[in-house]
């Protein structure tokens, strides 16, 4: 009321032509971070599991590279190397694993190949590892990636 009895009605505020569009574009934004931190997330667990399973071949090569036949190695000639047996490399890497994998924190780990050329032991083994946080830029990796690592110890 005023001093002179009229009433006035209340002031409404009018819309001007940007009003609420902040709050879209910090949805817009808040989406947009959040399908980054998966898809951050999801490479850092990638990339972590990979490194796993490559410590995991680097000492199952070392495992096959120490696998020499002692009785061979000490009746061997001063000049002359041992050599490694590939039968020998991949019961030693088979063993290692056995006992290993399970430890290392990895899913199904599968002994694709464990060679040798006589001195140095080779390994190669696969696994499979899922993204940690699905999400629809994630999707496409769901059913998980491959993990491909080789790894090779000389014997000595």
């Amino acid at each position: 009321m005023t001093r002179d009895g009229a009433t006035t009605a209340a002031r409404v505020p009018q819309p001007r032509g940007d009003d609420g569009q902040i709050m879209l574009m910090t949805i817009g934004f808040v989406v947009v971070a959040l399908l980054l931190v998966t898809a951050v997330v999801s490479a850092s667990g990638i990339h972590l599991e990979r490194k796993r399973l490559l410590a995991l071949a680097d000492l199952a090569a070392l495992a096959a590279a120490s696998s020499l036949d002692e009785d061979a190695y000490f009746s061997r000639a001063d000049d002359e190397p041992v050599r490694l047996r590939d039968d020998e490399a991949r019961d030693a890497v088979m063993d290692y694993l056995a006992e290993a994998a399970p430890g290392a924190g990895l899913g199904h780990v599968e002994l694709v190949a464990a060679t040798t050329d006589g001195l140095t032991a080779t390994v190669t083994l696969r696994s499979l590892a899922r993204p940690t946080l699905v999400s629809w830029v994630t999707a496409p990796w769901s059913d998980g990636i491959d993990l491909l690592v080789t790894a090779s110890a000389r014997a000595g």
